[in-house]
């Protein structure tokens, strides 16, 4: 792929040029699932308010400030339109918990990975062997986990847990990379990626949220695996696209528009414009593929797989207009 600035073409498609790295994302970025807004969405944030109160996650000032910036209930109700307020209500609580953990980490892991190690086997314990919590952030994990259980079945929520704790583990390597004086290319960069997204702990929700659970030979098919391994990537992606301004200014490292500019030496809206192409590839062969074996699918396999496009098209609206990611409209868009 080359990646002169002559070939990239920092406009729409009807040639009018981009003014900010918004506008350029927007013109360029694929995306054929239309916005939906699931209607409890207001009802979701004063339960996530009232839940992170609960817990004494928001007692610090900075997260209160960062759940305000980061809209955490608007985020479920773009990925979860169809879902009953039951259910959006525990996705919104898991994404508030979920950022709350993640900049954490990030804060004490730059520091050294190995400061991480309580905070991480912490939640292990919980997840995996039902151990009491010892922290505010432990007993937040703790109740979260009890919800799930209570709403899915044995099953579900024993895919939730896995996939949960495969996202405590990633945030190690996380750390492991912020840390290590090398640069981390943009193959590393992915693979760290898609171990850190948190995304695919909510896939056993959206299996809730059908009529019945999915047969095993269906879940488990090498295509509904490689759908979910899909729309997890590009749901992540899609917000390292606005994130990359803030990242950036951070020092953040596992950004993949910021690995494109690490590998490439060229400027953010050229790397972005490269991640944008990298997405769209992403996001036409989950299309493709759903396209082929929908036909295949249970009612209950289909709507699961809409879970998942639902994450796509729910990150990318919700990431244009969080507060969290307003320095994108601040970044030019030229070269």
């Amino acid at each position: 792929m080359s990646t002169t600035h002559e070939e990239i073409a920092l406009a729409g498609p009807d040639g009018i040029p981009a003014v900010d790295l918004r506008d350029l994302i927007d013109a360029q970025l694929y995306m054929p699932f239309p916005f939906e807004r699931n209607p409890h969405a207001s009802e979701a944030a004063a339960g996530v308010d009232h839940w992170l109160s609960t817990w004494g996650l928001t007692d610090d000032p900075a997260v209160a400030a960062m759940i305000s910036c980061t809209r955490p209930a608007e985020l479920a109700a773009f990925n979860g339109p169809d879902m009953d307020s039951g259910l959006l209500q525990i996705a919104a609580n898991q994404i508030a918990y979920q950022f709350v953990f993640d900049d954490r980490a990030e804060d004490i892991g730059r520091h050294s990975p190995g400061r991480l190690l309580p905070m991480l086997s912490e939640s292990v314990a919980i997840l995996r062997d039902g151990q009491p919590p010892t922290t505010p952030l432990g007993a937040a994990l703790a109740d979260l986990h009890r919800q799930v259980q209570e709403r899915c079945t044995p099953a579900q929520a024993a895919r939730w847990a896995w996939n949960s704790r495969e996202y405590v583990h990633g945030l190690l390597y996380e750390a492991v990379a912020q840390a290590h004086p090398a640069p981390v290319e943009s193959g590393l960069c992915r693979s760290i990626r898609s171990l850190i997204a948190g995304v695919e702990p909510f896939y056993p929700l959206c299996e809730a949220a059908q009529r019945c659970e999915l047969a095993p030979e269906e879940l488990h098919h090498p295509a509904m695996r490689r759908l979910s391994r899909l729309s997890a990537d590009a749901a992540v992606w899609i917000p390292d696209l606005f994130s990359a301004v803030k990242e950036q200014r951070a020092g953040g490292m596992i950004n993949l528009a910021l690995a494109y500019r690490r590998t490439h030496r060229c400027s953010l809206p050229a790397a972005v414009t490269l991640a944008v192409r990298h997405i769209n590839s992403t996001i036409r062969e989950f299309e493709d593929l759903y396209g082929e074996v929908r036909p295949e699918l249970s009612p209950s396999g289909i709507g699961y797989v809409e879970g998942m496009a639902g994450w796509i098209r729910g990150c990318y609206f919700w990431s244009r207009t969080v507060p969290r990611y307003a320095d994108t409209l601040t970044a030019p868009a030229g070269l």
